[in-house]
């Protein structure tokens, strides 16, 4: 009987756990760090406040676990060569239902929060560029991949934080078309992308850059 009790606990803490990760995960896209609070996120999961300090410590712990959580689970289901433009194109559609697609909207969403949070906005992006060094095979991938990084997070503030237009309104195939074209000469290990001739035809990248 005790056992039965003792599982019975244990998964209901798993099961509450688990809710607060995702109720954070949605939230900390939806608002960012700052104007997220602690009452919002157990309000959601439905929880107690005080459960969360109890398997988390604290927002900022929180924060670090769901950007960890929602980057590797993207990166562990989508190939090397396939991960910038899914991740674009989570931005740019502005989806934020699947944790995997949540988690350069988090970082998005959190810049200017300050130290508190730099040392897990740091890591994913480091996780990030890593697999995006692995499709060069220049000795400067390491740069190459911080450099397509920066330009797509840059791409995604102007789009889902500033609002700026024609960007923020405009169709998200086009402009996945157009950034992979100029990506490709960065990390030569990129696909293809369907109708890619087309969107060098609207605007073609100066062939000079293709000597990067």
């Amino acid at each position: 009987m005790g056992t039965t009790t003792s599982e019975g606990r244990r998964r209901d803490a798993q099961g509450t756990r688990r809710r607060l990760l995702e109720a954070a995960s949605a939230l900390f896209a939806e608002r960012g760090y700052e104007r997220t609070t602690v009452r919002d996120i157990a309000d959601r999961a439905g929880a107690n406040q005080a459960l969360l300090f109890r398997y988390f410590g604290s927002k900022r712990a929180l924060f670090g676990e769901v950007v960890a959580h929602d980057g590797e689970e993207q990166m562990r289901s989508t190939p090397p060569d396939e991960l910038l433009q899914a991740a674009l194109r989570g931005m740019l559609a502005h989806r934020g239902r699947e944790p995997g697609s949540r988690a350069l909207a988090t970082l998005l969403r959190s810049v200017g929060s300050g130290d508190e949070i730099g040392t897990a906005v740091r890591s994913i992006s480091d996780d990030y560029a890593r697999v995006l060094a692995s499709l060069s095979s220049a000795d400067n991938r390491a740069l190459r991949a911080d450099l397509a990084l920066s330009w797509m997070l840059g791409i995604g503030m102007m789009r889902v934080v500033v609002g700026k237009e024609p960007l923020a309104d405009a169709d998200p195939d086009e402009v996945c078309a157009l950034v992979m074209v100029a990506l490709g000469t960065l990390l030569d290990g990129l696909p293809e992308m369907p109708g890619q001739g087309s969107a060098q035809g609207q605007g073609s990248v100066n062939t000079e850059t293709s000597a990067l």
